[in-house]
């Protein structure tokens, strides 16, 4: 009996699973950087130091629904360098079974903090914390933290360092939301003051408008929980 009820158990866990919803995250990389996008934002207080990167861009029609950062905690009077990395988190629609990520150059340093994600909607502007330039015996850390807003209105922050102060918003992705990213990285100065990430830019797509054209509804036989069959009957639909 009790080896029947152990049976009965896992069967009952195998059933469960079965509808489970999975989720799949892929690195795009720059495989989609022909995308046309209609706008790029920016801020006026990313910082001096290093070059602008690639561009990588969300699949077609992906857009940007959160993000993570890659940053390194405070090194205690060795060189600091706070925020390292940013990686965005594109979806196709609201279920977000299928997420491409996508992060330009990233500096070496630190780990990736857990994705945060809008609510709903995607992410359309940011804020980033900049630390001001130390001077030439200083220890620069440039951008330290970020914040997103998404077009549901949340607005999300980064588990970034404090150093600095949040310079002004961006302007807004109006008719779409954030589909690209592009890094301005310090080169590794190999023991001297590195300040990895400086600045970053967003690309903004817009949303294609899809017509839907009215269509008669057909008439079937009843049915619940289920799709009709030709002689009136209905079958369950299997989970998605």
């Amino acid at each position: 009996m009790a080896s029947l009820f152990t049976a009965v158990a896992v069967l009952a866990v195998l059933s469960g699973g079965l509808c489970e919803e999975k989720t799949f995250l892929q690195r795009a990389g720059v495989a989609f950087n022909n995308r046309e996008y209609e706008s790029v934002l920016t801020v006026t207080n990313g910082e001096q130091f290093g070059n602008w990167t690639w561009a990588e861009m969300c699949p077609d029609k992906f857009f940007a629904v959160g993000f993570s950062i890659r940053v390194e905690p405070n090194q205690y009077g060795s060189d600091d360098t706070g925020l390292n990395g940013i990686r965005l988190i594109c979806s196709k629609d609201e279920r977000r079974s299928f997420l491409y990520s996508i992060e330009s150059h990233t500096g070496y340093f630190g780990d990736w903090s857990q994705p945060q994600y809008c609510p709903s909607g995607v992410l359309t502007s940011f804020q980033i914390r900049v630390e001001p330039y130390q001077g030439l015996f200083g220890d620069d850390t440039a951008v330290n933290n970020i914040k997103f807003r998404c077009s549901s209105n949340p607005t999300l922050e980064g588990p970034g360092m404090t150093w600095g102060e949040y310079g002004s918003w961006s302007q807004e992705c109006i008719d779409g939301g954030i589909c690209g990213i592009e890094t301005k990285m310090e080169d590794y100065q190999y023991g001297l003051d590195d300040s990895a990430l400086n600045d970053v830019r967003f690309h903004c797509c817009a949303k294609l408008q899809q017509t839907v054209w009215p269509q008669a509804t057909p008439k079937l036989p009843e049915s619940v929980g289920g799709i009709a069959t030709k002689n009136g009957n209905s079958k369950l639909l299997p989970c998605h």
